[in-house]
């Protein structure tokens, strides 16, 4: 992994921790998956919710993605207000988010929603309706991950309903398969696309005859691409790490049981500001500056190999020698007590290739898109040094 960073183990970020971007590793995953989905004749409807990033967004438009996707109201009028003509809610909105979603599409912004509900459909019609405008209505299936989204029997009748009423126009269903994108084994990933695909496929055929025929059919992800791309029933995916990459994605791997073609290209820059522990040194980026709702962030550069990062209160973060690993494990559930054995210990010597104060150590963050959601920019860094910043500014609004 040290060689993915490249001109960052360099590169001096201005404060930490800090969310850095190689520019060249994020733009060759953004041509990687453009190019796949091209080749596919299926368009990349990147997912906004990962970067958050209006100015990211805008590029993965510039390099042929159809539009984008949001989780949220918010991001959506954050992607608006920066001129992102093409927008997907993909998560069903609060009966507030009617008004402002109307509010998007008045502006001349092409926008859809999905719905799982005959009064969400009501509340979005009579919304759009008021405003003097039109707003896109996807179904949602559930087919598997039990978040939103009505079961393939029920479709049928909420897509008439969108048909039905003013001031939406039924464009068709969402299938997104949350529950398949991290799936370790490899065998099963596959089967369950396949079953996917099956009952997609059905599904379709029972639509259409019945005068429905859904014009978009979006969903997947970056965990199962490379089967949404060949599945013949999406026509639209939503991948969305691909962009970055993470731990998460890293250890799950690719689903054609090949090297993934993404390249880790962002990372968490780190500083050493306390080093009092032969154990362990601490580092400023604690659970404020990581999502710890996977797996931990992995330590790539500026610490010996198999250092390991464990949070250690809201602003710090420890980063634990491997040769002093053997000491904690030692010491059991007496975390502390095990630290302070070693410290004490005259035979054990303080290791000599620990980070000093004042290093700074590259992370890998476990799970990339609540992590950058911590963060206000990205600094993306060139090959010769040169670094810009991106604002993370499509986050939850409150307006």
């Amino acid at each position: 992994m040290t060689q993915t960073l490249g001109p960052l183990l360099q590169f001096q970020p201005p404060t930490t921790p800090a969310l850095v971007v190689r520019r060249a590793a994020l733009e060759a995953n953004l041509a990687t998956m453009q190019a796949a989905c091209s080749a596919a004749g299926v368009g990349l409807r990147a997912h906004g919710k990962m970067h958050k990033c209006t100015r990211l967004g805008r590029r993965q438009i510039e390099l042929g993605a159809v539009g984008l996707c949001c989780q949220t109201v918010g991001e959506a009028q954050g992607y608006a207000a920066a001129g992102v003509g093409d927008l997907l809610i993909t998560s069903p909105p609060a009966p507030w988010g009617a008004e402002k979603i109307a509010a998007i599409a008045a502006s001349g912004v092409d926008i859809a929603v999905v719905a799982d509900d005959a009064d969400q459909i009501a509340r979005l019609g009579a919304a759009a309706t008021a405003a003097g405008t039109s707003v896109g209505l996807v179904v949602d299936i559930d087919l598997g991950t039990h978040r939103t989204g009505v079961p393939p029997e029920e479709v049928a009748a909420l897509a008439r309903l969108a048909g039905q009423t003013p001031g939406l126009v039924y464009r068709g269903i969402q299938a997104y398969l949350g529950h398949l994108q991290h799936l370790a084994d490899l065998e099963a990933r596959r089967a369950a696309c396949q079953v996917t695909r099956q009952r997609l496929g059905a599904l379709i055929g029972e639509l259409s005859e019945a005068g429905l025929k859904p014009e978009l059919v979006t969903g997947g992800g970056t965990g199962t691409y490379v089967e949404d791309l060949a599945s013949g029933v999406f026509n639209e995916i939503q991948a969305g790490s691909y962009v970055f990459m993470d731990v998460e994605y890293e250890d799950c791997g690719a689903i054609d049981g090949q090297a993934w073609p993404f390249q880790q290209a962002l990372f968490i820059a780190t500083s050493v500001v306390s080093a009092r522990h032969k154990t362990h040194v601490v580092c400023d980026s604690g659970l404020k500056a990581h999502s710890v709702d996977g797996p931990p962030a992995r330590v790539v550069a500026g610490a010996p190999h198999g250092t390991r990062w464990r949070p250690m209160g809201d602003e710090h973060s420890a980063l634990f020698h491997p040769a002093m690993m053997g000491a904690v494990k030692a010491a059991g559930s007496d975390f502390a007590g095990g630290i302070t054995a070693a410290d004490e210990d005259a035979s054990i010597a303080w290791p000599a290739d620990a980070p000093k104060v004042g290093d700074v150590v590259w992370l890998q963050p476990g799970h990339i898109d609540p992590t950058i959601n911590l963060y206000d920019a990205l600094i993306v860094v060139d090959e010769d040094g040169s670094s810009e910043i991106w604002p993370v500014d499509a986050r939850r609004s409150s307006r």
